[in-house]
């Protein structure tokens, strides 16, 4: 009898969990398995190595973004406006693997770091042609970071995070500034 798909979703949930939570260290074959509620012969399973559990989360975050790109070019609202918006973290399934992608990319992962840059790629190539040029798309992804920066540090941050109308006005003027 076959194990159902969802231990394998399970185990990924459970080491993206960690990730987040605890960090790259802190995200052992061993936690992972505990944290997911099944036996090390479970995990190895689905993951016969922890480059085979990196690598799956890694194509996890490839199929978000996918989806994420998908959602960008059409967007009612436009692109751009869509794309802003949603820097703004929700701790949704993206934010998550964002998230955990890049604490194995602080730990040394090239296939992680490799990941962040494909994705960031992908993002430029579905911004690109709706703004005017490379300094105004510059401007795009860098008041994404900050929002998405801000946000990450919390109500703590010196700069809260907009929101409502003072979200929307930023989104204006970023639009404005980088409408082709």
């Amino acid at each position: 009898m076959s194990r159902p798909p969802r231990a394998r979703e399970s185990v990924l949930d459970a080491f993206e969990a960690i990730l987040v939570a605890d960090g790259e260290r802190a995200a052992t074959m061993d936690a992972t398995a505990r944290a997911a509620g099944v036996s090390k012969g479970g995990l190895l399973y689905h993951f016969a190595s922890k480059d085979a559990l990196e690598g799956g989360l890694i194509q996890r975050l490839a199929g978000l973004v996918d989806a994420d790109v998908e959602a960008i070019v059409s967007a009612p609202d436009g692109p751009v406006r869509y794309f802003l918006r949603s820097s703004v973290m929700a701790d949704d399934p993206l934010d998550r693997a964002i998230v955990a992608v890049s604490r194995l990319a602080q730990g040394g992962s090239d296939a992680a770091s490799r990941a962040l840059h494909e994705m960031r790629q992908r993002w430029v190539d579905a911004l690109s042609p709706h703004v005017r040029d490379t300094t105004a798309l510059d401007l795009v992804l860098l008041v994404s970071d900050g929002l998405y920066f801000n946000n990450a540090l919390g109500g703590d941050a010196a700069a809260p995070v907009p929101t409502g109308a003072a979200l929307d006005a930023l989104i204006d003027l970023v639009q404005e500034a980088s409408r082709p």
